[in-house]
């Protein structure tokens, strides 16, 4: 370790997560106004839904560990939403599991420490002409709608209220801007 200790804040999902660190992207914004402040962790991967999350839970976040993180921001639900391949493959989750998974993180996370700040993010909606010309052969069955994405959205935003849990409706919040899909999605 360098230097004195200093708060941690995790940000723990997939893409959205992986990508938040580019420029003037939500990651970056935050650690450039707590660079002095906190250790900001980037634990987001393309691809990763919320079962994978639940794989690698105790691995990203031990229990044992000496130093807690002061904030974790969790992030999943956009390839869960994703219509099921034919293959079997692909990211997407059952909304039921997607739930119980989104559970399984929450108390987990709730277990590392009294002082934790959690912050769950709802999945956004999709501009889906933008996603429907991106297709290729390998990606033509994958199905992204804002139907689908409202369902887990709205599934996370409720279990986070039973849970006591923040969270941020991103579905809604994109959509309170004008010319959302162009304005969101550049």
């Amino acid at each position: 370790m360098v230097g004195p200790s200093r708060p941690q804040f995790v940000f723990f999902g997939s893409s959205i997560v992986q990508l938040c660190f580019s420029h003037g992207g939500w990651g970056s914004i935050l650690s450039d106004i707590y660079s002095r402040k906190a250790d900001i962790l980037l634990r987001g991967y393309y691809g990763w839904n919320s079962r994978r999350a639940v794989q690698v839970l105790d691995q990203v976040f031990p229990k044992e560990a000496p130093v807690q993180p002061s904030l974790v921001i969790v992030y999943f639900g956009g390839n869960d939403s994703m219509g099921p391949h034919s293959s079997g493959m692909g990211p997407h989750v059952p909304l039921d599991e997607y739930i119980e998974n989104m559970r399984k993180i929450a108390i987990h996370l709730k277990s590392l420490s009294d002082t934790t700040r959690i912050i769950f993010m709802s999945c956004p909606p999709v501009d889906e002409t933008r996603v429907g010309s991106g297709t290729s052969g390998i990606f033509s069955e994958l199905v992204r709608t804002n139907e689908l994405c409202q369902k887990y959205s709205d599934a996370c935003i409720k279990l986070c209220q039973e849970m006591g849990v923040d969270v941020v409706d991103l579905f809604s919040a994109f959509q309170k801007k004008d010319g959302w899909a162009k304005a969101c999605f550049t």
